[in-house]
């Protein structure tokens, strides 16, 4: 017979190890660390718009040009009908959740009353002289729920300074301050490397400008052809390259300078800095109002879209405004259009109630079903050992297997980019067999397939990547708008 001291002993190492049990299961399995560069939150706010919008507007739509030469007469701007909300109703139909106005274009015309030049909407007979279109951009923004940004050009045909070094750099950055601290928060401004053949010859204080606006406004994103928070995407066609990484080395980049589109259009596997790119590309041929352009037609925005948002950018939408102050109504129809379109497609996700199962899950709250949630903040990742030699995988079992289920034709991919872009090369199969493959992935992938397909599985197979893959979603839709054959 045990001893009382012996049993007391076993009792108390019992409960002990349900302690100690007890307290194992209530820790939670901490995430991966992130692959460096990783995106501040206001990139990343600005990553999960996908669509925003342009408004190219001034002197140029009053004289049916693209660059003014900045010695036109302000009394040219009249716009009778002037209204900014319908601007905003246009850009909501389209899907956007920002709006980015040309308040200066490289003829000088301020859109506002700028106190540091004559040149602007106050020498003007719209509003009697009185009108500020950034003051009305800004305020139907906000009453529509959709958040601001503005264009500054460098390149001042009007300015008497211009080409003094000096000079117009305080210039430009007193107009900075005007529209960073009289016009509320600005979500994104643009810094246009565009400059003619001929100009006069000028050197820009970027560094001192992007330090300023830091300053003035610590959650803004400034794009330039190196960010420091958006880069161009190197065209104005609205196409990402296939390969389209948000990670470049600024170093290597200089504003303005040719011969860096290729650079600027895929990225830098190996980059140091988080600058993603932006797509920007007009609804018309031209930037600016011109009567004798239409909006492209909704298939050729649709392949925009894919080669855009499809291939980890932000789509920037123009659509000018025409010379009385209203969008078109034909182009408002196709920015609805494409709204609709987009929203058609991806409105349903055929990959909704499947199961999910991967190669390895690295705790329960990183299981292979987070990817169907819905929600950003959740991910699949693997265990770090996973997939070192042969590859990461994650694999879908459809709900509705056999000839009853319904066909998918495009597969969306995602990544949990809030811990770095990892993904470098992947494929897709159903049941076994390839029908998608690519490179990188980033904040979404679309592959849209040569015609649609019906199955059992989809497998997700990432093949090359920098660290173990943390894939956020994984769905399937179907587009009914682009033929078999344009696919």
């Amino acid at each position: 017979m045990a001893s009382p001291l012996l049993c007391l002993a076993a009792a108390a190492l019992a409960v002990v190890a349900v302690l100690v049990s007890t307290t194992e299961a209530w820790l939670a399995t901490p995430p991966p660390l992130p692959v460096l560069p990783i995106p501040s939150a206001p990139q990343l706010k600005w990553q999960r718009r996908e669509v925003i919008m342009f408004f190219h507007f001034g002197m140029n739509t009053f004289t049916d040009s693209e660059w003014g030469t900045g010695t036109e007469d302000p009394s040219l701007f009249r716009p009778a009908a002037l209204n900014a909300t319908q601007w905003m109703d246009a850009a909501r139909a389209a899907g956007a959740s920002l709006v980015i106005l040309v308040a200066k274009h490289h003829d000088g015309l301020c859109l506002w009353p700028s106190e540091y030049t004559a040149h602007s909407v106050r020498a003007s007979p719209w509003r009697g002289g009185r009108g500020d279109v950034v003051r009305e951009f800004v305020d139907a923004a906000r009453a529509r729920g959709v958040d601001a940004g503005l264009y500054l050009s460098p390149w001042d045909r009007h300015d008497e300074r211009y080409g003094e070094e000096v000079a117009y750099n305080e210039y430009y950055e007193a107009q900075l301050h005007e529209l960073l601290t009289g016009y509320g928060s600005v979500s994104e401004i643009w810094f246009d490397g565009a400059k003619g053949k001929n100009a006069t010859n000028m050197t820009y204080h970027f560094q001192e400008w992007f330090q300023t606006v830091k300053q003035l406004q610590g959650s803004i994103n400034i794009f330039s052809d190196d960010g420091p928070d958006v880069r161009w995407v190197g065209d104005e066609k609205g196409y990402a390259g296939t390969t389209c990484w948000s990670t470049v080395n600024r170093s290597m980049i200089t504003i303005g300078e040719a011969g860096i589109e290729k650079y600027l259009n895929e990225g830098d596997p190996r980059g140091r800095d988080w600058v993603p790119p932006e797509c920007d590309v007009s609804i018309r041929t031209g930037w600016f109002w011109h009567k004798n352009e239409t909006a492209k037609p909704l298939s050729q925005l649709l392949e925009i879209y894919y080669n855009s948002v499809g291939r980890n950018c932000v789509l920037l939408l123009n659509a000018p405004p025409n010379s009385t102050g209203l969008v078109e109504d034909a182009d408002i129809a196709r920015l609805r259009e494409f709204g609709a379109a987009v929203a058609t497609i991806f409105g349903t996700d055929l990959a909704a109630g499947s199961e999910a199962r991967a190669s390895s899950e690295r705790g329960a709250g990183f299981a292979a079903r987070n990817v169907l949630d819905g929600r950003d903040g959740t991910y699949w990742a693997p265990t770090a050992e996973d997939g070192r030699r042969n590859g990461y995988w994650i694999e879908l079992r459809l709900r509705r297997p056999g000839p009853g289920a319904q066909a998918f034709n495009v597969v969306r991919i995602q990544e949990h980019v809030a811990l770095g872009q990892r993904v470098e090369r992947h494929a897709v199969y159903v049941d076994g067999a390839p029908v998608a493959n690519g490179t990188t992935v980033g904040h979404k992938r679309l592959h849209r397939l040569p015609r649609p397909v019906a199955g059992t599985t989809v497998r997700v197979w990432i093949a090359a990547r920098r660290g173990p893959p943390l894939l956020s979603a994984v769905g399937l839709h179907y587009d009914p708008f682009v033929a078999a054959d344009t696919m």
